[in-house]
């Protein structure tokens, strides 16, 4: 006989078939909309070994299937957001309809453009976007103002801005033009609109920033409103190197650091996507 199931929270096992991040099943469970067997589950902690019987809305939810990863080059001028109260565009306006329910890892800025990761998977997006995996991401930044190197190689020692503190950034001056510079920053956190925030403090004006990559997947020449999918193989490798660098107890959404930098994992050679390059040092994947 088969070993039993393990028991999984309901909303683990609703996040990784895709339904909506835990965070929003639990809300979803507090607003009476998820049932099992025709009953209301009332407990965010009810212990489940399948998805046999669990309705969302009265629809029966089907067991998740193989998470999928797709890159998206989101344009500048959307919101990354399922809709708008104030009517703006989001990248579900753009994004092409034959596409699987996809939920997006972190965010991007309204004026934030470049790659964008979508998945099917809630456990992937959360493995993706938590401070304690050390996941990298690259950016760069088209800034106004006086900046020197010592300056930007300074923030690898962190920075705490009006109580908050940002953990290590490892930032290059890449070209000066006048008072006009590109800057390449690479770190692990992701906290809300971090990049601009410590551009900012060092007193430079941001008029361009561009999201370059995201762990070892590129924007490289994947063109703005694109979209394609990361292969099958590439992202189970990618899951097995998270997996082997698990979070460290207690440490999830709103971990938080102290003055040291993020962990940081081993970095996996960049797999391939839809055919796409991976961005070269100097021109950080922004070619148009």
């Amino acid at each position: 006989m088969p070993p039993p199931k393990d028991e999984q929270r309901i909303a683990k096992l609703l996040a990784r078939a895709g339904i909506a991040s835990r965070r929003e099943v639990e809300r979803m469970i507090a607003e009476g909309r998820i049932a099992v067997g025709g009953v209301k589950v009332e407990k965010p902690a009810t212990l489940l070994t399948s998805l046999h019987g669990v309705t969302v809305d009265g629809q029966a939810v089907r067991e998740p299937a193989p998470a999928r990863l797709f890159r998206y080059h989101k344009p500048a001028g959307l919101l990354t957001a399922e809709r708008d109260p104030r009517g703006r565009a989001t990248i579900y306006d753009r994004l092409p309809k034959d596409l699987p329910r996809l939920m997006p890892v972190g965010r991007l800025d309204l004026n934030t453009e470049g790659l964008l990761l979508l998945t099917t998977d809630g456990e992937l997006k959360r493995q993706l976007e938590l401070p304690a995996t050390g996941v990298e991401r690259s950016y760069r930044a088209r800034v106004f103002g006086e900046v020197s190197q010592a300056q930007l190689e300074e923030l690898i020692h962190g920075i705490e801005i009006e109580g908050m503190r940002y953990g290590a950034i490892d930032a290059n001056l890449e070209r000066r033009t006048g008072r006009n510079s590109w800057v390449e920053m690479r770190l692990r956190e992701g906290k809300n609109r971090e990049v601009r925030r410590v551009l900012e403090h060092l007193g430079l004006q941001v008029s361009r920033l561009i999201r370059t990559a995201y762990g070892p997947f590129p924007l490289a020449d994947l063109s703005p409103g694109a979209v394609d999918e990361v292969r099958q193989h590439d992202l189970v490798a990618f899951r097995k190197m998270l997996n082997s660098n698990p979070p460290r107890d207690g440490e999830g959404d709103h971990a938080k650091h102290g003055g040291g930098g993020p962990s940081r994992g081993p970095k996996p050679a960049p797999p391939r996507a839809g055919g796409a390059r991976s961005p070269s040092p100097s021109r950080g994947g922004s070619r148009r």
